[in-house]
């Protein structure tokens, strides 16, 4: 796209995501189930299945395996996603989200995925830095796979610090800690409020207190509002937040607006059922009634 400089997700861990719905979510029973809605899924997947959604391009780096992988694979392509495949060490795993009608109430089930070995560790970072073209982002998005240790995106930090490409990340608990204490900052480290609380040691009640923290991590802090929007699902709000503002910084967009379209594709996305991600016209909408202040 003119206008736009490249973005390379990248998905160390996908998931084939199934989602569906039961009268009622209780133990011991079979419980009868809708017919499944099947999307290829895992952070960098989402995000760069979000930024096509709202009219822009990326690359999708996406670790494969086994017959899983290659259904995946094959959905990425229908969907019209560029794919860089790299192999991942067994199968794909699956990852299943069931709405319990009754309540509201929505449970995601997760699974680990296959065990990575180190050795494949700086194979992966080389595939990455080749990829990251120049002037360019990259998104790491998503838990790493069994057997990462949190020191991946630090390394990947390292070798991307030639001015090639600024890094995006988005993760959480131990890989999130080391990223925060590092002496080599990342571009961009997107966390949600549980995992902020988390990282802080504290609760984090009101936004006052998200901006003493992030004062802490940051020179500026910027607060975008969320739309005020009836909540259907959360899957897929903080991948459509990422796909929203990389792509704004990819085209040069101050950093307060490209933190409110990213509020505007969270938004939207919680709007949508189970992993459908936002809706472009409601990204627009939310994004002309943004109110973004300087905390």
């Amino acid at each position: 796209m003119s206008g736009q400089a490249p973005i390379l997700t990248v998905t160390l861990n996908p998931a084939l995501d199934l989602s569906t719905a039961a009268d009622s979510v209780v133990p011991d029973l079979k419980l009868r189930c809708d017919k499944p809605v099947v999307d290829p899924g895992g952070g960098g997947i989402n995000v760069s299945r979000a930024i096509k959604i709202i009219g822009g391009q990326s690359t999708a780096m996406v670790a494969l395996g086994g017959a899983t992988g290659q259904r995946m694979a094959d959905m990425l392509k229908a969907a019209g996603l560029k794919v860089l495949r790299l192999t991942a060490p067994g199968e794909t795993r699956q990852s299943l989200a069931v709405t319990d009608r009754a309540t509201g109430g929505q449970y995601r089930f997760v699974m680990p995925g296959p065990e990575w070995h180190m050795t494949q560790l700086a194979s992966t970072i080389a595939a990455i830095a080749e990829a990251a073209l120049a002037g360019g982002w990259v998104v790491v998005s998503g838990s790493n796979p069994p057997g990462i240790a949190p020191g991946f995106e630090q390394m990947l930090t390292v070798r991307l610090k030639d001015g090639r490409a600024r890094l995006l990340v988005d993760t959480s608990g131990e890989a999130l800690r080391a990223l925060a204490g590092s002496s080599i900052p990342v571009d961009v480290l997107r966390m949600d409020s549980h995992e902020a609380e988390g990282l802080a040691g504290r609760p984090l009640p009101l936004r006052s207190d998200s901006a003493e923290f992030a004062a802490g991590l940051v020179r500026n802090a910027w607060h975008a509002a969320a739309a005020p929007v009836r909540v259907v699902s959360a899957v897929g709000a903080g991948d459509s937040f990422v796909a929203g503002f990389v792509l704004a910084a990819a085209r040069d967009w101050p950093m307060q607006e490209a933190l409110a379209l990213g509020a505007a594709a969270a938004s939207a996305a919680v709007m949508t059922p189970a992993t459908e991600l936002c809706n472009a016209a409601d990204v627009r909408h939310f994004y002309s009634q943004r109110i973004v202040t300087r905390l």
